[in-house]
């Protein structure tokens, strides 16, 4: 029978259990940064991502606004055409009437037909201030569907953290760090759309 050897079970089950908080508690603090780190981007694609939806719906009020103006030009347009017409049928019905029109008649007519043109201008012009900002509410939107992905990216990212934390698995925080990642990614993307 060989020799038995002494082992003191008491110090080696401390050596194994320092060694093993050693190991999970340098896996945790990586684990703990990372997850900080996404957090604070995620707040700040946040941010971003809400500014940049409230730009969009002041541009699309805008675009409305300016919708609204460019109508009420098309309808000013409109009745100087009514009032054009009266004054030209009213010169047509003398005329028929075998009695010459007064001048004033056909200066009426040249002039409502000169505002026409003026407010047909102005409308035209708010059109395409109005698309413009439509345009650019369009921009904004697609912005802020970028910058919604990626906080949803983030978020996933900041639960396989703690999913990593709670099991150990390695896995889990690469998991984290490459959703991580791609959120960062696809927000910058959107930040450096234009």
């Amino acid at each position: 029978m060989p020799e038995e050897i002494e082992v003191d079970t008491e110090r080696l089950r401390e050596t194994i259990d320092e060694e093993i908080e050693k190991e999970g508690g340098r896996f945790l603090r990586a684990v703990a940064l990372t997850t900080a780190l996404l957090a604070a981007v995620t707040a700040v694609v946040s941010l971003e991502a809400g500014a940049t939806v409230n730009e969009a719906l002041i541009l699309k009020s805008e675009a409305t606004a300016l919708q609204a103006r460019a109508s009420d030009q098309w309808a000013y347009y409109q009745a100087k055409g009514i009032k054009s017409a009266i004054a030209s049928n009213a010169a047509s019905g003398f005329a028929a009437a075998g009695r010459p029109a007064p001048d004033s008649l056909g200066g009426v007519v040249a002039r409502y037909e000169r505002e026409q043109k003026s407010i047909q201008a102005e409308a035209k012009k708010l059109e395409t201030e109005r698309d413009a900002r439509n345009a650019e509410s369009e921009v904004m939107m697609a912005r802020h569907h970028h910058y919604a992905v990626a906080i949803a990216l983030l978020q996933i990212a900041i639960a396989l953290g703690a999913i990593a934390a709670l099991t150990r698995q390695r896995l889990a925080l690469v998991a984290a760090g490459l959703s991580g990642f791609g959120g960062i990614m696809l927000a910058v993307t959107a930040a450096l759309r234009h």
